[in-house]
């Protein structure tokens, strides 16, 4: 398989378990979707340090696999079962509804991609429609449901996108700064997981929608 051949079916894995969490329930699922997307990300990256002098993305690689891969699934999944809430129920769109959307979004992320000098052909055009997707997909779902952990991962898949383009697209960002970036990741992680903790403990409930009650 050439290189392009595995970029680009990295690339569309990717998506496909953004529409996967899109129609997924089960929070835990929805999790273990992250963390396979997190781990086709980390494939791009350790692909494109292979095919191209850029060893530093193999440091990038390994970051992503153990930060994203492994250690923040497992601490919302230990998360999930210590609140005992494992179901996103009714969102504020239904599922055929929402992958229908998606899809007209995928269109858009792909039509716009064409408008970037790198995107006009090729497996620039596949990372940066996939990446734009991801992007408006991601932010579709943090409007769209209900519960804390849901939107977590909503961000998260905001979060993965953006970094598709700075490793797949620009020439890379230094170390200190994906470290940088890291921390801020497991910092943010850390903190929105204590968040869901106390609206839980205060509503015996993940919906945010419910923090409305408490404006004064």
């Amino acid at each position: 398989m050439a290189i392009s051949d595995l970029l680009i079916l990295c690339a569309a894995g990717m998506l496909v378990t953004a529409y996967l969490m899109v129609g997924q329930k089960a929070l835990v699922t929805a999790v273990r979707l992250y963390g396979f997307q997190s781990l086709l990300l980390g494939i791009v990256a350790a692909t494109i340090a292979i095919s191209q002098p850029r060893r530093e993305l193999f440091v990038t690689a390994a970051i992503t696999v153990a930060l994203k891969a492994v250690l923040i699934p497992w601490f919302l999944t230990r998360l999930i079962d210590r609140i005992g809430i494992r179901r996103e129920i009714e969102p504020f769109l239904n599922v055929p509804t929402s992958l229908l959307v998606c899809l007209g979004l995928t269109v858009v992320g792909y039509r716009v991609s064409t408008g970037f000098q790198e995107g006009a052909l090729g497996v620039a055009h596949h990372l940066i429609g996939v990446a734009l997707s991801m992007l408006l997909i991601g932010l579709f779902l943090m409007v769209t449901r209900k519960k804390a952990i849901t939107q977590i991962l909503a961000l998260l898949t905001v979060e993965n996108a953006v970094f598709l383009v700075a490793v797949g697209i620009t020439p890379g960002m230094p170390l200190v700064v994906e470290l940088g970036i890291a921390f801020d990741v497991i910092l943010a992680v850390l903190v929105l997981g204590i968040l869901v903790h106390r609206i839980v403990d205060r509503f015996e409930s993940m919906d945010v929608s419910r923090l409305s009650k408490l404006k004064g």
